[in-house]
């Protein structure tokens, strides 16, 4: 299987900056597949599932967001998280996932109301993909 050139970088800096077979994203529209020859293209991602692909074996990852880009075979992962299943601290998520869940209950405003369940979908994302 053909291999293209992938860098996945999040805030903290670079993340993965190699040569894969295939990457499998949610964008905002649906998860969509890359691999080798993929036409140039841009993407919303939304919080999800990632399956990077390399030397013909995948590995699951938990993504906060971002946005995916293609260009001339160059392609580019700007993920606000991304932790793969085996390195998810499922003690952290859970930790998360109450505090979220507390915000919601006390949340008066629309906007806090808005930003708990964001974080609360992060945090069972993250919890899904490390299999809890």
């Amino acid at each position: 299987m053909s291999s293209f050139h992938l860098q996945i970088v999040t805030p903290d800096g670079s993340f993965f900056d190699g040569e894969a077979n295939s990457v499998v994203v949610r964008t905002t529209g649906g998860y969509v597949s890359i691999y080798s020859h993929h036409t140039d293209y841009i993407a919303a991602l939304d919080i999800g599932r990632v399956v990077v692909t390399k030397d013909d074996k995948p590995r699951h990852a938990a993504c906060g967001g971002g946005f995916l880009s293609v260009e001339k075979g160059e392609v580019r992962l700007v993920a606000t998280t991304f932790e793969y299943a085996d390195e998810i601290d499922v003690a952290r998520a859970e930790a998360a996932k109450a505090r979220a869940e507390a915000r919601i209950a006390a949340a008066t405003e629309e906007r806090d109301i808005k930003l708990a369940r964001a974080k609360l979908s992060r945090a069972l994302n993250r919890l899904h993909i490390a299999g809890k």
